[in-house]
């Protein structure tokens, strides 16, 4: 899966054959902060999960805490514990 990291949109995105998906991000203190999903069109769950799985990825590989905004990546957050560790302490989803 390649993901771009578009600086001037602020956002990390991919393009699928039903559009673009992205995730709207705000970088403050070593804090990402992700404020928004955009799937469009496109349905498909799974993908949706890789996506968000990268991004983290991206995001431990530039040591940031991360702070999800959108009730997308909140409820990620819920069904996968191993990920509660990159939130920022006192965090708790």
């Amino acid at each position: 899966m390649e993901i771009k990291d578009n600086e001037l949109l602020r956002q990390f995105e991919i393009i699928t054959d039903t559009g673009l998906v992205a995730i709207e991000y705000s970088l403050h203190d070593r804090k990402l902060f992700l404020t928004k999903f955009c799937e469009n069109e496109n349905t498909d769950l799974d993908l949706h999960s890789e996506f968000i799985k990268n991004v983290l990825a991206i995001a431990e590989e530039r040591k940031l805490k991360v702070v999800p905004t959108h009730l997308t990546l909140i409820k990620f957050f819920r069904k996968n514990r191993r990920y509660q560790e990159m939130l920022p302490p006192g965090l708790k989803l």
